[in-house]
């Protein structure tokens, strides 16, 4: 039996819409319906970063510290942050180390009694702004060593952009999700694809949890008998 041999199937933006346009039973006739698509399509994505954690959209950045500031933002990319940790001495491969820090709230952040306290900084907390997010440290960092801020980010995924040759910034093995969603908006946008849309919004959802839950952590996770005592 003849194979193709190729594992390179991807649609572009412009056979995406139409996918999903044939699906919600309309036609792709004008440049208005390619530019509500397009716009639709932006919309599913910050939609996808709400719904939760997106692996490939996992990064990772450094901030170099500064003795006495404990404030820093970050790229305008960057959606959350996932981990994050202290390192000291960047670069020494006799003496680098990393150190986990914790996130904190911002109720536990604005009880502690003095934010200026300079030490090894321990606790971060994220302040979310319409431009991206600023890191606050706890302690301030001192001059007693080298910080460096490490951290893996989730970012932003890439918008659709104008040209029909486009590809989505997503792995191929979304596309099913991404059709069945931009499909599902297209039929509550355009009157005559109405009696579609419960269809389509179940389909929608059904690829949803096919595609997050094969993405997800495969990492193994033990857990110790015990517990708290009373």
């Amino acid at each position: 039996m003849a194979t193709s041999g190729s594992f390179l199937f991807n649609l572009d933006l412009g056979e995406a819409i139409e996918e999903a346009f044939e699906r919600a039973g309309l036609e792709l006739r004008s440049g208005y319906d390619y530019k509500t698509a397009r716009r639709s399509i932006d919309l599913l994505m910050l939609e996808w970063q709400n719904r939760g954690l997106n692996l490939w959209t996992v990064n990772f950045g450094t901030q170099a510290l500064t003795q006495g500031t404990n404030s820093y933002t970050l790229n305008g990319k960057i959606f959350d942050i996932v981990e994050a940790f202290l390192r000291t001495d960047s670069g020494d491969t006799q003496s680098q180390f990393d150190q986990s820090m914790s996130r904190i709230s911002i109720s536990q952040y604005s009880h502690l009694s003095n934010k200026l306290t300079q030490a090894k900084p321990l606790e971060y907390y994220i302040q979310r702004t319409p431009e991206g997010i600023i890191v606050n440290l706890w302690p301030t960092p001192d001059g007693q060593e080298t910080y460096t801020f490490g951290y893996y980010y989730m970012e932003r995924i890439e918008d659709a952009g104008k040209p029909a040759s486009n590809n989505m910034d997503i792995p191929a093995r979304y596309l099913p999700c991404f059709v069945a969603g931009l499909a599902y908006n297209l039929s509550i946008k355009y009157p005559e694809a109405a009696d579609r849309a419960g269809l389509l919004k179940g389909e929608y959802q059904e690829q949803w949890d096919l595609a997050s839950d094969a993405a997800r952590e495969k990492a193994s996770l033990f857990i110790s008998p015990g517990g708290y005592k009373f």
